[in-house]
């Protein structure tokens, strides 16, 4: 037997695509709801409002001090005897979506934190209301220097993601296991999970890089 089988690499690799679909839609879907909580968490922490703004800053610095298995595992193994209950779909994206909307609410505050206070101060003379001056004036200003770490942050939930086979969701991973318990051969499919991580990172890492192209202003 060769030290890597193609033909078996190439029987096995259906079965991996079709997992490397969920895979890229837990990614995608959890970083979506990440990015839009994120940015109520953080617009929350900076509130004036201490009763709003410190509930918020401390279930920030939980989830962020803890590791993502015991938040999903909580999700998925503890809150069905409370009355909630998860699939291990619905629970592993939420797991991952909450766990980064905290860290993109740190990368939202300080987006916001670096636009210019004479900003803030216009918005304020114009008696603009929150929400408009949010949206037209100082969102546009606080997104687009913060644009690669989001972008890092979805590279690391799509890495992120094998995670979720702790709870029996069959992502890439997942799949990659099973072959190997049923062939007895790990080499291949997990060399192919390699793979599929390494092109698809390095395709959403060009994605972010054009995006930012586009984002940047006319000089």
């Amino acid at each position: 037997m060769s030290f890597f089988d193609w033909t078996f690499a190439w029987q096995i690799l259906p079965r991996l695509l079709d997992a490397s679909l969920a895979t890229l839609g837990i990614a995608l879907a959890g970083f979506a709801i990440a990015v839009v909580l994120g940015l109520f968490l953080a617009l929350g922490r900076r509130s004036r409002l201490r009763w709003l703004a410190w509930p918020i800053a401390g279930l920030i610095e939980f989830i962020r001090s803890t590791p993502l298995l015991i938040q999903v595992y909580f999700l998925f193994y503890v809150l069905p005897n409370y009355g909630f209950q998860l699939s291990a779909l619905q629970a592993g994206i939420l797991g991952i979506a909450v766990h980064y909307a905290c860290y993109t609410a740190e990368v939202y505050r300080a987006g916001l934190d670096a636009v210019p206070r004479a900003q803030w101060e216009a918005v304020t003379a114009l008696n603009m209301r929150p929400w408009t001056a949010y949206r037209d004036v100082i969102l546009p200003q606080a997104l687009r220097p913060v644009l690669p770490a989001l972008g890092n942050y979805l590279i690391s939930i799509l890495k992120d993601t094998p995670v979720l086979s702790a709870i029996t969701v069959v992502e890439i991973m997942q799949r990659a296991k099973n072959i190997g318990s049923e062939s007895f051969r790990y080499l291949e499919p997990i060399t192919l999970v390699g793979l599929f991580f390494l092109i698809l990172s390095l395709g959403l890492a060009w994605f972010v890089r054009r995006l930012e192209q586009r984002m940047e202003p006319v000089r």
